[in-house]
């Protein structure tokens, strides 16, 4: 029996300084654990921080031919620089997440589109909004299944400093919880 192509275009995009490129690193590393075949690709202006930045990460069961998202399934904004810079880049039944906390005005809402204010909910919650990329991840892991929540745990653990591990599984939990709120809520 021959399994179904799976192909899955995933970016990441906001400002330098947000972790989206950890972000399509960790994704990146749990499709690994996960046995699947991934690309994860970065682009970022030339300021370290408040430029903007983009992280492409292309998961499949089967080879992947075109190593770069050019037609997204999920696109991630955590600013409104990014969500109408590369909306029109999402297939028509993408998924659409924005952070509400900057992203204020959208063009394109679906049933597929969820507005959450992670910087906000980071900070409250977690006393910083530094770990707003892995709690934005771990609701994009969730909300799509993409992969799995204990691939997704190891690889955090793998990729942030030991310093920072309970913060962010603190912070990837925290993103689960609250992508079975919004999910509930449909």
């Amino acid at each position: 029996m021959t399994k179904t192509k799976m192909v899955k275009e995933v970016r990441f995009s906001g400002s330098g300084g947000q972790g989206l490129i950890l972000a399509g690193i960790i994704l990146a590393r749990a499709a690994v654990e996960d046995g699947l075949n991934v690309t994860q690709t970065q682009s970022y202006g030339p300021e370290s921080r408040g430029g903007y930045s983009r992280a492409d990460v292309v998961i499949s069961n089967n080879e992947i031919n075109y190593p770069e998202a050019t037609n997204l399934d999920i696109l991630l904004a955590l600013t409104q620089e990014a969500c109408d810079k590369y909306i029109h880049d999402l297939k028509r039944k993408g998924i659409l997440i924005c952070d509400t906390s900057q992203v204020k005005n959208i063009s394109i809402i679906n049933d597929s589109t969820y507005e959450v204010p992670f910087t906000e909910i980071a900070t409250e919650e977690l006393g910083s909004d530094i770990p707003t990329n892995i709690l934005s991840l771990a609701f994009v892991v969730k909300v799509t299944g993409i992969v799995t929540e204990k691939s997704l745990e190891s690889a955090i653990i793998e990729s942030v400093r030991p310093a920072f591990v309970e913060l962010n599984i603190k912070a990837m939990k925290l993103g689960f919880k609250l992508a079975n709120e919004y999910k509930a809520q449909d």
